[in-house]
């Protein structure tokens, strides 16, 4: 087997305007393509940062009561995707960047094993992101 890259992480999203405004304008990702697909009720948006490419999926009709799609159950210790984790050159840099953008972090922290800086903050659904030095 020749597995080479990770080529995209897919995330399904409660709100479509929130997530792109969160993906696009605050992280900056660059959008790739954007669909509406309305056989499936759904938008599609398939974003790229530096060669991998994030696939946001976002249900047209709100699903307010979680009839569809199951609120995440603990953050982050729920089976599946734990979190996102995007390396950055400047953590405290970066880290002040997002805090102007209105985005909460966690404080700094050193990982004991790795000796890496690394923090976290969430996107509009709660999803767990780190960034990491």
């Amino acid at each position: 087997m020749a597995l080479s890259a990770v080529h995209h992480v897919a995330l399904l999203v409660s709100d479509y305007q929130k997530s792109r405004e969160f993906y696009v304008d605050k992280l900056g990702f660059h959008i790739v393509r954007e669909n509406f697909r309305k056989e499936r009720g759904d938008y599609k948006l398939d974003l790229e940062l530096d060669g991998v490419e994030l696939e946001i999926f976002a249900p047209a009709e709100k699903d307010p009561e979680h009839k569809l799609h199951p609120e995440r159950p603990d953050f982050p210790e729920a089976y599946g995707l734990r979190h996102l984790a995007f390396t950055v050159t400047d953590i405290e840099k970066t880290a002040a960047e997002l805090q102007a953008k209105g985005i909460e972090m966690e404080p700094i922290r050193v990982d004991e094993f790795s000796g890496g800086k690394f923090t976290f903050f969430k996107d509009p659904d709660g999803l767990p992101l780190e960034l990491h030095e």
